[in-house]
């Protein structure tokens, strides 16, 4: 379950998705839009759920019970949530 420590990181609810580097533990860090937000939403940096079940840190995503989307826990991650640019 997601708790509200976790941010909503699923790739299904991005798009512009970059990837703008790599942390030092090796996590890929991106800049990416939400869809919810619409075209003219802000732009966000962070991860990605997927990657990271991939790379083995299940212990760093959760799932909502409620829509089956995937979020990350930022305070296990060396990589920060951010917001970039605001509209």
């Amino acid at each position: 379950q997601v708790g509200s420590m976790f941010m909503k990181s699923d790739d299904r609810l991005k798009y512009d998705i970059n990837r703008v580097g790599t942390s030092p533990s090796g996590i890929p860090e991106y800049t990416f839009r939400y869809r919810g937000e619409g075209a003219h939403g802000p732009t966000y940096k962070g991860t990605s759920a997927q990657d990271l079940l991939a790379m083995g840190r299940k212990d760093a995503v959760g799932q909502t019970e409620k829509d089956g989307f995937l979020g990350v826990d930022y305070s296990k991650l060396d990589v920060d949530f951010e917001v970039i640019t605001t509209t």
